[in-house]
């Protein structure tokens, strides 16, 4: 199979997991389609072998997240305002509990969106996740628990203020 067959073939199969895993470190649409183009530019220059398949999700993801990280903390970034910073980003999912859930998600600091993404929607055990993000598995477990936490606030918050009828649908 040829280079350019192959590269294609992986975009298919990673981009949407590259681009959530970007969304969940930067909450920004703009950011993520930016830390995709990467990710895969950086595949092609380096063309790596890979092991298995689970080797090679595991390159894909780890190169993201040293990008999303070293990208987020550059000093050039935090001294720029994006205009998209100013509106809310909105990605729009086919169910409103869908798009409820982003919500409240996105109001999530990014640890945890990363740890509550790679755990729950790409199905990691706490171990791998650890040496996915270069941190410990108890730290892991830790974010999981606080993010959950979190979020069971939020849900219990919401339901209130439908409840009381201070939310709207």
């Amino acid at each position: 199979m040829n280079t350019d067959c192959h590269a294609k073939e992986l975009f298919e199969r990673y981009s949407d997991m590259i681009y959530r895993i970007a969304i969940s470190y930067g909450n920004s649409i703009p950011f993520a389609e930016d830390t995709v183009q990467e990710v895969f530019l950086r595949y092609l220059k380096k063309t790596p072998r890979f092991e298995s398949c689970e080797h090679e999700k595991a390159w894909f993801i780890r190169v993201t997240v040293n990008y999303c990280k070293s990208t987020l903390s550059s000093a050039w970034l935090k001294r720029i305002c994006p205009l998209e910073s100013v509106e809310q980003i909105s990605v729009p999912f086919q169910q409103e509990e869908e798009n409820e859930l982003y919500e409240m998600l996105s109001g999530l600091s990014s640890k945890y969106r990363i740890v509550l993404y790679l755990r729950y929607y790409e199905e990691y055990q706490v171990k791998e996740i650890a040496e996915l993000l270069g941190i410990t598995p108890n730290l892991v477990s830790a974010r999981l628990a606080r993010a959950k936490k979190l979020m069971k606030q939020k849900l219990l918050k919401e339901r209130e203020e439908f409840q009381d009828g201070t939310r709207t649908v």
